[in-house]
């Protein structure tokens, strides 16, 4: 399997809400911008992520793979319940960009770098 072909499972999974699964593609030890999450405190975070924005998906609109590393511009158009990002949203449908960075070791994400264009997300709301 190509670290493309790695990545593209690995958001299906996300898509599926296969929480089961999620240990295949992400390390027990798994960092999210810096913090020490472990694979259940990022298990945790995207099942929130999934309750707060039920229309949630992810759609890969760049990817770029190099060897162990993984870039990828991620896409999203949804409408979260409540506040999102300090923003209160309440159903309002809102497209937004995510720039994220991983690094895959012995065959799982170790490590995440992600940043949401919030920016965008503010121009939206007014």
């Amino acid at each position: 399997m190509t670290l493309q072909d790695f990545y593209l499972a690995y958001i299906d999974c996300l898509n599926r809400q296969d929480w089961d699964a999620l240990g295949r593609y992400v390390a027990e030890h798994v960092k999210h911008n810096g913090r020490p999450f472990g694979l259940s405190g990022y298990r945790s975070m995207l099942i929130q992520d999934f309750e707060d924005i039920p229309d949630l998906r992810f759609v890969v609109d760049r990817l770029v793979c190099d060897q162990s590393l993984i870039a990828a511009r991620l896409m999203f158009d949804c409408a979260p319940k409540g506040w999102f990002l300090g923003l209160e949203i309440n159903g309002r449908r809102i497209s937004f960009a995510e720039n994220a960075f991983y690094e895959v070791k012995g065959g799982k994400i170790v490590d995440v770098f992600s940043v949401i264009d919030k920016t965008a997300i503010e121009r939206q709301i007014g």
